[in-house]
């Protein structure tokens, strides 16, 4: 059975399949980003550097923060909670994106897919922001998880394309 048809779609129940995993993934991330931080467990309660308050709205608006920031950073085990956070968040958006390009021929191009994923990030970061604001969830706008996020994105745009090129 071929995953793609002749006009680039997805055949079936390869798109049920994909359709249904998006939703949820869609469903494990709004989980993931929305709820109270304070609902899952923690290793270390670690103060990242470079955090700013406003008000109660809490942000690191530094770009690539952690390396910034390098000699603030107290010990070997922050530093690495630190930077697996970061790689996560390189991860979080990449299954939904590779899914859409699978399911949206339409969206397989390098400076949609792009804009869809800083988007998306966006969305969630505003999102935490606004939460905090008005329930206190503990949640911290970050630069970085645009950028991360963003690249996430483009690593399953990419991914797709190698799909694309084993002919699967």
């Amino acid at each position: 059975m071929r995953l793609f048809d002749k006009n680039e779609k997805l055949t079936q129940p390869f798109q049920k399949i994909v359709k249904i995993c998006a939703v949820c993934y869609t469903i494990a991330i709004c989980m993931m980003c929305f709820l109270p931080q304070s609902i899952y467990p923690s290793i270390k309660q670690i103060e990242t550097p470079g955090i700013v308050h406003f008000g109660q709205i809490v942000t690191i608006l530094t770009p690539f923060n952690t390396l910034v920031h390098l000699g603030k950073i107290p010990s070997i085990q922050d530093l690495v909670v630190i930077v697996l956070q970061n790689v996560a968040n390189i991860f979080l958006l990449l299954p939904l994106v590779f899914a859409i390009c699978l399911l949206i021929p339409s969206a397989r191009q390098f400076k949609k897919i792009l804009l869809i994923s800083f988007l998306m990030s966006l969305t969630i970061e505003s999102t935490q922001a606004l939460l905090d604001l008005l329930f206190n969830f503990n949640r911290v706008f970050e630069v970085d998880d645009l950028i991360t996020n963003t690249v996430g994105g483009v690593l399953a745009y990419l991914l797709y394309k190698v799909l694309r090129r084993i002919k699967a």
